[in-house]
């Protein structure tokens, strides 16, 4: 794949169309280049809350590994640069919305479109590993359908470069690894047991432990005990129950994935047998759902949400007490 250029990015280049997210520290929005006429979506983050918070580490990790990755079902960081108050970056828009909609809507996928998902996943991770890369949030809203209905992989506030071991509690509940419940040192095997329960949401419609009334202490409890503590354990196909199982083994020396020869295990497991990877990599093997688009900047696969005359505040001339804590951000805008 050709390297994607990069260049000096500021605010004025582009035309702010709609929200297509909100979040704790901003919003993404929906933008169109003046220059080239073509879409992104920007993250724009508030330094203040970022700081306040300390999420300074995470927020930094997620560009500088952004910076490095280049997949075809990972999201493209075009480029990052701050203002006096926020930071952006400049991403893919990816017009099909969250895989997390689409199952909602289907309740659960067959095991062919799951099967589909699940691969382009485990060669997003594969490529992520490779760079020492853990991912640490895999979960279907996470993963946006492009407008061909390949995946991109989104979201890396939690992702880490980490070449061995390390024991930060972060991620989302119901996908978290035994051993990062308890607090153990551990690897990039948490990403292959996330896919196993991703597999299970799709094929299911809901994640393993899943409770209608949220119980952290229980959730945790059950994460710990493993699929032994599932009762009814549903009629998936016979190799996907394997799989999942497989990938969900409370121990990460014996977790497919983390084994002698890695990622190659998961991709020769039976299940995916008719797979092939190579196709699926070059977006060849047409995809199960592939989202009506009626024209470029179309977001309608997005929840709309009130606009509150947020963008105001953009690119302002104000005191900038925090733009040393992101140097990797450019500096777009001089302080008063």
């Amino acid at each position: 794949m050709p390297a994607r250029s990069k260049g000096t990015y500021r605010l004025t280049d582009f035309h702010i169309e709609r929200t297509l997210g909100t979040g704790s520290f901003g919003r993404v929005h929906l933008v169109r280049s003046r220059h080239n006429m073509r879409y992104y979506a920007i993250k724009v983050l508030s330094k203040e809350k970022i700081v306040r918070t300390k999420q300074v580490e995470h927020t930094n990790n997620e560009q500088a590994m952004l910076e490095i990755v280049q997949h075809p079902f990972i999201v493209n960081l075009w480029g990052a640069f701050q203002d006096c108050a926020n930071l952006y970056m400049v991403m893919d828009f990816v017009p099909g919305g969250e895989l997390f909609t689409l199952l909602r809507k289907s309740g659960r996928f067959p095991d062919a479109v799951a099967k589909f998902y699940s691969a382009e996943v485990a060669l997003a991770l594969h490529h992520l590993h490779s760079r020492d890369i853990i991912y640490r949030d895999l979960k279907p809203e996470n993963i946006l359908i492009n407008h061909d209905g390949h995946i991109k992989i989104a979201d890396f506030g939690f992702s880490k470069m980490c070449d061995n071991t390390t024991w930060t509690l972060c991620g989302t509940p119901d996908y978290l690894a035994p051993e990062i419940v308890r607090q153990q040192r551990y690897n990039k095997s948490v990403d292959w047991y996330a896919l196993g329960i991703l597999i299970y949401e799709m094929l299911w419609g809901y994640p393993p432990y899943h409770m209608e009334e949220r119980n952290h202490f229980q959730l945790y409890e059950m994460i710990q005990q493993g699929p032994r503590c599932i009762r009814r354990w549903p009629a998936f196909e016979r190799w996907a129950t394997d799989l999942i199982l497989k990938l969900m083994d409370e121990d990460p020396t014996r977790r497919l994935g983390n084994m002698k020869h890695g990622a190659r295990d998961v991709f020769a497991h039976p299940w995916f047998k008719e797979v092939n990877w190579e196709q699926l990599l070059q977006r060849t093997i047409p995809a199960p759902y592939v989202p009506r688009i009626s024209r470029a900047g179309d977001a309608s696969a997005f929840e709309l949400y009130p606009e509150d005359n947020a963008t105001a505040m953009y690119g302002i001339s104000a005191p900038d007490p925090y733009g040393v804590d992101f140097p990797n951000f450019e500096h777009t805008s001089p302080t008063p």
